[in-house]
C-alpha cells in the first residue's frame, strides 16, 4: 500500500499538468500558447531597452555575407598563391573571382562600420538615441555593430531562431542582445524606435525590410523617417527606382522617400541633418 502510495505521489509530480505553467515547455511551445508566447516576446524586449534607456534608433541592414576587408584580402592572397592541377583551374578561377568581387564588396564592411561610429554618443538627457540597431549577426551587421562599440556607445542586435544556428557578433553591448522566435515580433522591435533605416547591398533578407519600410512610410502606416541606400552602383542595378516612377508604377514623391549615398559617414549624415542634430 505505502508502494502504491509512493508511485502514485511520483506520478503527480512527473505530469506536466502539475507543472507550473511557465516550466511547461510541452504547453508553452504548443499552438495553444502562441498569442502568449507573442505578447511575452514583445513586452520582453521592450522591458529590457526601456531598462537600457533606449529612446531611438537607427536600423542599419546588409548583407551577412560581405566580409571585413582584412580577411577579404587573406582570402584572396591564399587563393592567388595556390598552385591548382589541370583539373582543378576552372574550379580555382571561378573562387579567385568570386574572392575579388568579395574583396571588391568588403569596403561596405568598412562603411557600416564608419557609420556605426558617426552615430555613437548621440546621448539625450533621459538615455541614448540614433542607438544602431542590427539583425545582430556577421557581414554588414557586424560591422554597424562594431563602429558603435568601438566608439564606445550602445550597439543592439536582434538576432532570430533559424533552422541553421547563427551566432551573434560578438559587438553587441551583451545587455542589448535579443534572440527572437517570431519574425513578426523581430520586424516590430526593429520599427518601434526607429528613427532612420539604411541599407547596404544584400539579399532578400535585406530587400524584404527596405520595401517594406517604404510601403510602411508610403502609406503613412509609420511616421515618415529617412531611408538611406549606401552603394549607388550596386543599387542603381538592383532596383530601377527611376523606371517604377515612368511606368507610373509610382509617383515622384514615393521615389522621394529614399536617399541614396555612397559611404556610411554620409549616410550618418543625412539622417542626423534631418533632425537638425549634426555629426
Amino acid at each position: 500500500m505505502d508502494l502504491d502510495w509512493q508511485d502514485r505521489l511520483k506520478a503527480i509530480h512527473d505530469s506536466p499538468t502539475y507543472r507550473l505553467a511557465e516550466d511547461d515547455t510541452v504547453f508553452m511551445e504548443s499552438d495553444a500558447a502562441r498569442a502568449s508566447r507573442l505578447a511575452l516576446e514583445f513586452r520582453r524586449a521592450d522591458l529590457y531597452l526601456r531598462e537600457q534607456r533606449i529612446n531611438s534608433t537607427v536600423v542599419v541592414f546588409g548583407s551577412s555575407r560581405i566580409l571585413a576587408p582584412d580577411i577579404a584580402r587573406q582570402s584572396l592572397d591564399r587563393l592567388e598563391h595556390q598552385q591548382p592541377t589541370v583539373a582543378e583551374v576552372a574550379e580555382h578561377a571561378r573562387q579567385v573571382a568570386k574572392a575579388r568581387t568579395a574583396l571588391v564588396y568588403s569596403r561596405y564592411y568598412e562603411e557600416a562600420r564608419q557609420l556605426g561610429e558617426a552615430l555613437a554618443h548621440r546621448r539625450g538627457s533621459d538615455g541614448h538615441d540614433f542607438v544602431v540597431v542590427t539583425g545582430g549577426g556577421p557581414g554588414i551587421m557586424e560591422g554597424a555593430n562594431r563602429g558603435a562599440i568601438e566608439a564606445g556607445g550602445p550597439s543592439i542586435g536582434f538576432n532570430i531562431r533559424l533552422p541553421s544556428a547563427q551566432e551573434p557578433n560578438p559587438y553587441i553591448t551583451p545587455t542589448l542582445a535579443f534572440r527572437f522566435h517570431y519574425f513578426a515580433l523581430r520586424k516590430m522591435h526593429f520599427l518601434l524606435r526607429a528613427r532612420a533605416l539604411v541599407a547596404f547591398p544584400g539579399g532578400y533578407g535585406t530587400l524584404d525590410e527596405l520595401f517594406e519600410s517604404l510601403n510602411l512610410v508610403q502609406t503613412r502606416t509609420i511616421y515618415p523617417i529617412p531611408i538611406v541606400l549606401v552603394g549607388s552602383e550596386h543599387w542603381r542595378r538592383v532596383v530601377d527606382f527611376e523606371f517604377l516612377v515612368a511606368e507610373g508604377l509610382i509617383s515622384e514623391s514615393d521615389r522621394e522617400l529614399l536617399t541614396v549615398v555612397d559611404s556610411g559617414r554620409e549616410a550618418a549624415q543625412r539622417i542626423l541633418d534631418f533632425y537638425g542634430a549634426g555629426l
